[in-house]
């Protein structure tokens, strides 16, 4: 399935906000071992946070292409089933790639198991500073003429 412009500019800002919360890490890791707290191995670092960040965006990108093909479907008990195995095994690609993390001494652990939330960091930065919401359309749930500034979390059945 290709991915639509709109999940390509998603994908894009989360993966650049990974990058700057892979800095925002790396930096810390390296304030760290200046007051003692662990030692610094750049080699490792850089590369678990490359992996982590690569399997972060990559569990977003699956993310986008389940909610463009699960827009397809008309059965909403078949949307939700979708929905749900998409769910159940990107957590499960999260929790081995931890696991793995944890076992390949190559790599720094924090740096490879860190970049796994990032996502969620960046679409809360995102969140709060109102970068999601589209202005040209009324919020979902929303009337056209309700849009005064106020919005509003509102939850929906999938």
């Amino acid at each position: 399935m290709k991915l639509q412009s709109a999940s390509r500019k998603e994908i894009s800002r989360i993966a650049l906000g990974t990058l700057v919360c892979d800095v925002i890490l790396i930096a810390a890791l390296f304030l760290l071992s200046l007051v003692g707290v662990g030692t610094f191995s750049l080699g490792r670092i850089l590369l678990g946070a490359l992996c982590g960040s690569v399997v972060a965006v990559g569990n977003f990108t699956i993310l986008c292409l389940t909610v463009q093909s699960a827009v397809n479907i008309d059965n909403k008990r078949k949307m939700k089933k979708a929905f749900q195995l998409s769910y159940n095994l990107r957590l499960l690609l999260q929790a081995v790639w931890v696991v793995a993390a944890f076992l390949i001494p190559q790599i720094h652990f924090v740096a490879c198991a860190a970049p796994v939330l990032f996502p969620n960091v960046v679409i809360f930065f995102l969140q709060s500073r109102g970068k999601l919401i589209n202005e040209s359309a009324p919020a979902p749930g929303k009337k056209p003429e309700d849009t005064d500034g106020n919005d509003t979390l509102e939850t929906f059945e999938v």
